[in-house]
């Protein structure tokens, strides 16, 4: 079996020409099933060196657990940018996140012994 054939097809892909620019939303899906999208801006560019043109592509994978918050993300800056008003701020529910600090013996932790995670 060659990479080709391993390789999963996209279930649903649509291009939108901008200018010099093109933007390309591929639906895929993860061997669990779950279904996910990747945005690509792909950009024609000159090299001076080569003479040659080439396509610079940027990917984003959105999974369907953050699709509410990028699309009240996305609103949001479209919204301001349509009104200037400045809209409230996603409002996203504290994920559980086991905690990876160290603790003395006496239960107090030194800040650089803490490992801070975003």
């Amino acid at each position: 079996m060659d990479f080709k054939e391993n390789r999963k097809e996209e279930l649903y892909s649509q291009a939108i020409p901008a200018g010099k620019r093109r933007y390309f939303f591929d639906v895929k899906e993860t061997k669990g099933g779950d279904k996910f999208v990747v945005i690509t801006e792909s950009r024609k560019i000159f090299d001076n060196n080569t003479g040659e043109f080439y396509y610079d592509k940027n990917k984003m994978f959105l999974y369907k657990e953050d699709f509410n918050k990028f699309r009240q993300g996305l609103d949001n800056a479209l919204s301001f940018i349509e009104t200037g008003i400045v809209p409230p701020p996603v409002v996203v529910e504290e994920e559980y996140r086991p905690r990876t600090e160290e603790f003395n013996l006496d239960g107090s932790a030194a800040l650089d012994d803490i490992n801070f995670k975003i």
